[in-house]
């Protein structure tokens, strides 16, 4: 798993795919989350374009394409059960999977330690 600086994670997939969600520090400033707008599968995505709608008990977070590419699914279990994403950030609350338009990921993605050092 690998990070951004703006608290995403990214998973790379067995297949083409990565998949993308908020980190455990982003969900403790966010609180419990209520509301969930993803994006449409088959949307292509610019890196740093508005992708997903977080609405929490404290704010309404706008969260942003870490990558480019084209969506390939979406968690529709988010919009049954938003606080899903903060009872488990990083595996069942994840987002969205996309397909990269690079294969290669940035070099500026941080890896588990450097990630929590920037937290800390």
């Amino acid at each position: 798993m690998l990070y951004t600086e703006t608290h995403d994670w990214i998973l790379t997939g067995e297949d083409e795919s990565v998949t993308i969600g908020i980190s455990r520090y982003a969900v403790e400033q966010l609180g419990s989350v209520v509301y969930v707008e993803l994006p449409k599968v088959g949307t292509h995505l610019e890196e740093s374009a508005p992708v997903c709608v977080l609405e929490s008990t404290k704010a309404a977070a706008d969260l942003y394409a870490p990558l480019a590419g084209e969506v390939v699914e979406v968690n529709h279990a988010l919009l049954q059960d938003p606080d899903l994403i903060c009872r488990s950030p990083e595996k069942e609350g994840w987002l969205y999977r996309l397909v990269p338009v690079r294969a290669q990921l940035p070099t500026t993605l941080l890896n588990e330690k450097d990630y929590l050092a920037l937290v800390r």
